[in-house]
């Protein structure tokens, strides 16, 4: 068991690095944005500016999470801090909301009453703020591949990025063609860009709160290789559940048939569980001869055994 917190321990800790840096300067750019699009009055930039806003949050969530996951349990929280990001990611979705909201109302506002825009501080700025997030998706790129967490700053990130693209082709469309309708318009974009990526990370937030089964984890599979390990002959009360966004927990009573070996087959189950699924938090009660009664988890048990890894 050592062994895999050891290595989840420095997998954060190399993580940890990027992403301070990445928050830096997200955080700090999005505050030039704000600046920028109060003295050239573009609703483009202040939205893109409240884009970077989430970014920071997310990239905030990251860092808490990264930084909790290192925390031991304690005697009030058996499972240690892992649901804090569950929590920030669901208060981060509902600012995203508030604040896609916020975007489309002053968009329609716009349309209706049309301003001018300082284009050129709106292309410089725009310029700058996407120089910021090529910097930060460099940053963020090695991690993403290994960590769900890193991977969802990174998307966050990514989606920014985009976010700048849309306020430098407003800038040079107004500029040279005088169209102002294009920066509400972006604004637009931006808004409705964000309440999709709101809405899933709400899904998801929740999801994990109510213990949800994890994505791409289907229990009737698990039920049923369960039941195809050599010498299981039933598989009930099974519970999968996410402790965080990338962490998988579950427990399972195994039946046993006569003459075989119960620790032999839960270390079969929990390697199987390890190899298909990705589940290293198994808890497996193994029982010998029929499952009989409302409990079938009070007979003749060999024993349960903490799956934590697949060693055990």
């Amino acid at each position: 068991m050592g062994h895999d917190h050891d290595h989840a321990s420095a997998t954060s800790i190399r993580h940890e690095k990027p992403l301070w840096w990445a928050l830096a300067l997200i955080a700090s750019f999005m505050l030039v944005e704000v600046a920028a699009a109060l003295a050239t009055n573009s609703l483009a930039l202040l939205s893109d500016a409240a884009h970077m806003a989430t970014d920071a949050l997310a990239l905030g969530i990251a860092l808490v999470a990264v930084r909790l996951a290192r925390r031991p349990p304690d005697a009030r929280r058996s499972f240690g801090y892992v649901r804090t990001e569950a929590m920030g990611a669901l208060a981060n979705g509902a600012l995203l909301f508030a604040l896609a909201g916020y975007i489309l109302y002053e968009s329609v506002h716009r349309f209706l009453q049309p301003a001018p825009v300082g284009s050129l501080g709106m292309l410089v700025v725009g310029l700058l703020g996407l120089g910021v997030n090529l910097v930060a998706m460099r940053l963020l790129k090695a991690g993403s591949g290994e960590s769900l967490n890193m991977k969802g700053a990174y998307l966050e990130v990514w989606a920014d990025m985009l976010g700048s693209v849309g306020v430098v082709v407003g800038a040079l469309v107004i500029h040279f063609l005088g169209w102002t309708v294009v920066d509400p318009l972006i604004a637009i974009a931006i808004g409705l860009w964000v309440l999709p990526r709101a809405w899933t990370l709400v899904r998801q937030a929740g999801h994990v709160l109510m213990m949800g089964v994890p994505d791409g984890i289907g229990l009737d599979e698990v039920r049923v290789a369960l039941s195809e390990v050599p010498g299981v002959v039933d598989v009930h009360d099974l519970h999968v559940w996410s402790l965080a966004s990338s962490q998988a927990s579950m427990t399972a009573h195994l039946v046993v048939g006569d003459g075989v070996d119960a620790g032999t087959a839960r270390r079969r189950a929990l390697g199987m569980l390890h190899q298909r699924f990705g589940i290293d938090h198994a808890t497996l009660q193994v029982e010998d001869g029929e499952c009989d009664g409302p409990d079938c988890g009070s007979g003749r048990a060999h024993g349960h055994a903490d799956g934590c890894g697949h060693g055990h």
